[in-house]
């Protein structure tokens, strides 16, 4: 039986990379029963060559590069067809410098946190125009009625939306909620992982779902943190965060600790939280400014919320991290947040001063 597996992988495209795909056909074998056929685990996959010099990854006059199945997930676009979530190498087998997500296993590799991801993102028709709007946005009404909004007068693209919602689901990615935004065509889903890796190899496979599923309508997605400027929200990758030691002991000490790393490595967190966030770190439309650290009790104008559970819990459970881009790479994150919070607990530990 031939089945399809699409390889996926990230380009080089900066600031932030795009997906790429294409197609291998495989003929996989019958099981005993003659019936169900027997998929190849994932590290028996095919390794496969692809021409970097098209996607930003190498030159022309050595161009081979090699791409390394590390996911696979039933493929919800169509039949007997899996995604397959690659890793770009070197064909020496080293990682090649795009391949992010090499970096963040070295740093999340055994750890415990948890990862929740609320991916915020508009659609635009292939002209430019994002769905529902007026060609001159003075004209718009102003934001108040979109959020959760119902009716075709304050949503745009539900369509999409609600096969995207459908599609995660099929393929077993644990979305594990939706909603439309504060802007007329922009809309969020929320995803979460017990492993913060498969959280961001997730999100990476929901958004190329998402691309796929607008592509079929004609549109694309805008991923930009501030696609519209002026007085309207931008689009976030807010990041819900919790390890053992936050699940399971908490205390206000564990958490101020915490916060301290946090800001200390605020600088560093931006860098890796997404290109374009200036526009949208502003300190207006529910978020602080990208020159400042704050967190504060269920404030979302804060750099870090502490939800309402966590503080009544005797400052036990998780912190959102509101300073994410919606074009955030979340091996970048994920990376990032374990590292800092890992710091955090060594120094209470220790009872050693900040570098």
């Amino acid at each position: 039986m031939k089945i399809k597996l699409e390889y996926i992988w990230l380009d080089g495209t900066n600031p932030e990379p795009k997906l790429r795909s294409k197609t291998k056909v495989l003929t996989a074998s019958l099981g005993k029963d003659g019936m169900h056929f027997e998929l190849p685990k994932i590290d028996k996959l095919p390794k496969w060559t692809f021409d970097g010099s098209s996607t930003g990854q190498s030159e022309g006059k050595f161009s081979d590069l090699v791409l390394n199945p590390v996911k696979m997930y039933p493929d919800p676009l169509r039949d007997l067809s899996y995604l397959v979530l690659c890793e770009v190498l070197h064909p020496d087998g080293t990682p090649h410098k795009t391949n992010k997500r090499c970096v963040a296993l070295d740093s999340i590799n055994g750890n415990d946190m948890w990862i929740g991801f609320e991916q915020e993102y508009f659609i635009k028709d292939r002209s430019g125009d994002i769905l529902g709007w007026s060609s001159d946005a003075r004209f718009m009404r102003p934001q108040g009625d979109y959020y959760c909004g119902v009716g075709a007068n304050n949503v745009a693209g539900r369509s999409i939306m609600e096969e995207h919602l459908d599609a995660c689901l099929a393929c077993g990615l644990n979305i594990t909620g939706t909603n439309a935004e504060v802007a007329l065509g922009q809309w969020e889903y929320q995803l979460f992982s017990a492993d913060a890796l498969d959280a961001a190899d997730d999100l990476w496979v929901s958004r190329y779902i998402l691309e796929r599923i607008a592509e079929k309508h004609n549109c694309f997605i805008e991923w930009g943190a501030k696609p519209v400027e002026g007085d309207w929200n931008g689009s976030g990758l807010h990041t819900n965060f919790s390890n053992k030691e936050m699940r399971e002991e908490g205390g206000e000490e564990l958490f101020n600790s915490i916060f301290d790393s946090l800001k200390t490595y605020h600088e560093l967190s931006i860098s890796s939280y997404g290109s374009g966030n200036e526009k949208r770190l502003t300190g207006k439309h529910e978020t602080q400014s990208i020159h400042r650290f704050s967190w504060g009790v269920a404030d979302r104008g804060a750099s870090i919320r502490i939800p309402l559970s966590t503080k009544e819990d005797g400052y036990k459970g998780y912190l959102e991290d509101r300073r994410p881009a919606s074009n955030a790479n979340p091996y970048l994150i994920v990376g990032t947040l374990v590292n800092i919070v890992s710091k955090a607990i060594r120094v209470l530990e220790e009872k050693a001063p900040w570098e």
